[in-house]
């Protein structure tokens, strides 16, 4: 792997109960995030190779270590999402570089197929700062119940010379979906909207 990985954090989180409802069967998320040296940090590049190739690397990484964490098929995976926080030293182009070329690719195979565009979010940041990854179904643009979010935050990144990457994942849409539009039975998954 060419990233230069300081640290990997995972986070699990399952919703039982919504508004005194009970939620059948829970959902469930995930979330895997690398905290890696930005090779660019500090100078201005023309190309950013190093960081694509560091994103296709990080798709696969982070979407299996999602899947373990949920303790699931691969197929079983709904939903998906990635995001970067670049630390000051850096810019807003190192995070799209990090995740648009080649990320999804292998996250995809990560999750047993995703036909549908990986949502995603790119933020400047530092220590502390939160993060947010936005979740859509992974074949279906148009299912709206998995129109969702994560939030993380790592105490200590991203320092000023580095990107935090993360995956979230999702095993059903949110808690109680109830505004109507396709649902995750109804999909085809064959263009990634419907």
């Amino acid at each position: 792997m060419s990233a230069k990985i300081r640290k990997l954090v995972v986070i699990a989180d399952e919703v039982r109960l919504e508004m005194g409802e009970r939620v059948n069967p829970p959902s469930r998320r995930a979330a895997a995030i690398a905290i890696i040296e930005n090779p660019y940090a500090g100078r201005f590049d023309k190309g950013l190779e190093e960081l694509i190739t560091i994103g296709e690397d990080l798709g696969g990484l982070l979407g299996e270590k999602c899947v373990a964490a949920l303790g699931c098929a691969p197929s079983d995976v709904q939903s998906y999402g990635k995001a970067a926080m670049v630390g000051e030293a850096g810019e807003l182009e190192h995070a799209a570089a990090i995740l648009h070329p080649k990320l999804g690719a292998p996250l995809r195979k990560a999750v047993d197929h995703g036909a549908a565009l990986v949502p995603s979010s790119k933020k400047m940041g530092g220590p502390g700062d939160p993060l947010d990854i936005p979740l859509g179904h992974k074949d279906a643009a148009y299912v709206r119940s998995h129109f969702d979010g994560m939030t993380v935050e790592v105490n200590d990144a991203p320092r000023a010379n580095e990107i935090m990457v993360a995956v979230a994942v999702a095993l059903t849409g949110r808690p109680l979906p109830r505004v109507g539009g396709l649902t995750h039975d109804e999909a085809e998954g064959k263009d990634g909207l419907r």
